[in-house]
């Protein structure tokens, strides 16, 4: 065992859109430290809900980005939707995808047969993420879930991060159906439910997994929700103030810039910091105010200031009193 953060876990179970790719690109510094941890005997794991995709898909997109990744290390939140499906419907059961290939090939390998229109009788309609999903398909799916059928959605990101920003995400495209039936799902499998990860941990037979996000309300939540410690990467959709106003469901161990963060002592990432002052900052609360002063590591600053926004300092009540306290402030938004 190692000192560093990582050092700590024997599984790390990452997200991957915003933590370790961007699409199909891979961020900078994910594949080093993905080997880093394989080469130290580390267990891995990757825990998605994207469900454009199929585990050995996502095991060669991984792979050729220099990330070697075999598909059993890969849970989808598409091949676990089709497993639920697969459990409850009997086999053979006409089931309409509102999704990728992927969803429909997972639909397949669950015993249960994929429909498109309501005429071919659905008894649920399974939804995930797919970019040729359009206005019709749908108008399918309401009109069977109108009809009586189970209404399951993989996810409900409502982005997807992109290098170009975030991009509508399977939880934009849930909220058509919600707004057209008034109503939510009757199921969501993928995170904030903890089922990826205790699935995950099972199949490594861990003891101590650390959860990897970009997400407060889905990575970062999930891993509350199922009992795990959590690094919140700043790499994808949450940024720092969303972290400041974050609940106690949706509040990571850990913060980092990046996953260069799983090789510094755990000390350097633990949120909140339980101080006044620490590398070149330092915070001074009033009340229900707290000021920032100094200069030094953002993400340092950050800490410190999640242990006055967490202890009931609201986030409008933050302010600078240095230049770069305004600047870094000004930066995240506030």
């Amino acid at each position: 065992m190692t000192d560093d953060l990582a050092g700590g876990y024997d599984l790390v179970v990452f997200d991957l859109d915003g933590v370790v790719i961007l699409i199909d690109h891979a961020i900078d510094g994910a594949p080093e430290a993905i080997g880093a941890l394989h080469e130290r005997g580390t267990a891995v794991a990757y825990a998605t809900n994207n469900a454009s995709r199929r585990s050995a898909e996502v095991a060669a997109l991984l792979t050729g980005i220099g990330v070697p990744a075999q598909p059993a290390e890969v849970l989808t939140s598409a091949g676990a939707s089709a497993a639920v499906l697969g459990e409850k419907l009997p086999a053979g059961s006409p089931v309409l995808v509102v999704g990728a290939d992927a969803l429909r090939d997972e639909v397949v390998d669950a015993g249960l047969t994929p429909v498109s229109t309501l005429e071919d009788k659905p008894v649920a309609v399974v939804q995930g993420y797919g970019p040729e999903v359009g206005w019709r398909l749908l108008a399918e799916a309401v009109l069977s879930v109108r009809a009586g059928a189970m209404w399951v959605a993989t996810n409900t990101d409502k982005t997807l991060p992109s290098p170009r920003g975030p991009l509508p995400g399977n939880g934009s495209l849930v909220a058509v159906l919600r707004t057209a039936l008034d109503r939510e799902p009757d199921l969501v499998v993928g995170k904030p439910e903890p089922g990826l990860f205790t699935t995950a941990a099972s199949q490594s037979h861990a003891e101590r997994p650390l959860v990897v996000g970009d997400r407060l309300d889905t990575d970062i939540q999930g891993a509350v929700t199922a009992g795990m410690d959590s690094l919140l990467v700043l790499t994808g959709v949450s940024g720092p103030a969303d972290l400041l106003a974050a609940g106690p469901e949706r509040r990571p161990s850990f913060v980092a810039a990046d996953l260069s963060g799983l090789f510094r002592p755990a000390a350097d990432a633990t949120v909140p910091l339980d101080a006044d002052e620490a590398g070149g900052w330092r915070v001074t609360r009033d009340d229900d105010t707290a000021t920032l002063d100094g200069e030094g590591d953002p993400v340092v600053a950050l800490r410190l200031l999640c242990r006055a926004t967490w202890n009931g300092v609201p986030v409008s009540g933050l302010s600078g009193s240095s230049e770069q306290a305004r600047d870094l402030l000004a930066e995240w938004g506030l």
